[in-house]
């Protein structure tokens, strides 16, 4: 059993960390002030291929493994960037691979290389408002006529739909009361954010105002037949494909946003002096710091562990949620550990743990909260009763 990286992997580590320094403090504080989406960052690592790293190379990927893209995606949370850089990017990674898996020769070479080459930025339609993480009970309808669909429903909590020229959406084209499996009746579609026939609304939210979630209210959307992928019905077994890579991706940025916030709290602690002696000299300070560390290492370790079940092809549902769960939790005490070091000024933006603190929480409540994935744990790790 061998738990470091391989060459590559510590170069793509490197390359990465190498990318993002051109993006310091002041740039990610400026856009937690006013927003915009980070255009300087995506197109920065879609010139050098990164927005690639796990489509196949024969459509300009470099058809890497998830456990690369955690590599990835924790380099760039770990930056500082935090999930305002890791966000703008964390769609083309995990979100195209039902495309990449299900979809025809000609939607590929259609699909993936704009995406490849930052051309086009895509935006992942699921959650509704009313249905939350119940998704095989989506309401938004996509009516066949003839050549194409015609959607009609509302969308909510979809990040980057400001910027967004494409969206992978999924949509319910048969009734649930005439579908025989409550899993079956739903189509997954990748098309055209047609500004005309979508309203796109910002949601104001608590941090990551540099990426945009929204409210989607759909009116009379046509959508092309050569936009379905894969067979009409089957679009939740396509979506559940690539929820596991999610989970780890997501997991691999917590505790890189955990270790920046880490890593801001022990340098404070190491030169803040009161009563005439460094604070971080006093266990006090000391010891939730050095807990920290290792919850966040026993985190990443169950990361790992997942993205290499998932690259062999093995079940690692289990693992992906658990990394999720220990990461989303290691990072939000990592974070607030760091806020109280920091005592008064950790309240102040420009020492940034609080804008880490902000942002933790995205990781510790998407894309599943942690009584569900507690709730998984038990009915298939430990065989007990379903609960809901």
């Amino acid at each position: 059993m061998d738990f470091s990286f391989t060459q590559e992997q510590e170069t793509i580590r490197d390359a990465i960390a190498k990318i993002c320094e051109r993006f310091d403090d002041q740039y990610w504080l400026e856009k937690d002030k006013k927003g915009g989406f980070p255009q300087e960052l995506h197109q920065a690592l879609a010139r050098d291929g990164w927005l690639g790293i796990c489509i196949p190379e024969a459509y300009g990927g470099t058809g890497l493994g998830i456990t690369e893209a955690a590599v990835m995606m924790q380099a760039i949370s770990q930056s500082g960037a935090g999930l305002s850089g890791a966000s703008a990017v964390h769609m083309n990674i995990f979100g195209l691979n039902p495309v990449v898996e299900f979809a025809t020769e000609e939607q590929k070479q259609r699909m993936l290389p704009p995406l490849v080459q930052g051309k086009e930025r895509a935006c992942f339609a699921v959650t509704e408002p009313n249905t939350g993480l119940n998704t095989t009970q989506l309401k938004l309808r996509a009516d066949r006529h003839g050549d194409k669909y015609v959607m009609n429903g509302a969308k909510v909590w979809i990040s980057t739909a400001q910027v967004a020229e494409k969206m992978l959406i999924l949509a319910r084209t048969t009734p649930l009361e005439e579908v025989r499996n409550h899993t079956d009746g739903l189509s997954l579609f990748y098309t055209d954010l047609d500004r005309t026939r979508v309203q796109v609304r910002e949601i104001e939210k608590m941090g990551r105002k540099a990426v945009d979630s929204n409210e989607l209210f759909i009116d009379g959307l046509e959508v092309p037949v050569e936009d379905r992928i894969g067979e009409e019905g089957k679009g939740f077994r396509y979506i559940m494909h690539g929820m596991n890579a999610e989970r780890i991706l997501i997991a691999s940025e917590a505790v890189g946003l955990g270790r920046a916030a880490l890593r801001r709290a022990t340098d404070y602690a190491r030169e803040r002096v009161v009563f005439n002696r460094p604070i971080g000299q006093n266990q006090s300070i000391q010891h939730p710091l050095a807990k920290c560390w290792m919850e966040l290492e026993a985190a990443n370790l169950m990361v790992f562990n997942a993205a290499t079940l998932y690259d062999r092809g093995e079940s690692c549902g289990a693992q992906a949620n658990a990394a999720k769960y220990l990461a989303g939790e290691a990072g939000f005490n990592a974070c607030q550990t760091a806020v109280m070091t920091h005592g008064g000024f950790g309240y102040a933006k420009e020492y940034h743990v609080e804008r880490y603190m902000r942002e933790i929480f995205i990781p510790r409540i998407a894309p599943v909260s942690p009584q569900l994935v507690l709730c998984f744990i038990a009915e298939k790790v430990l065989g007990l009763p379903k609960s809901y």
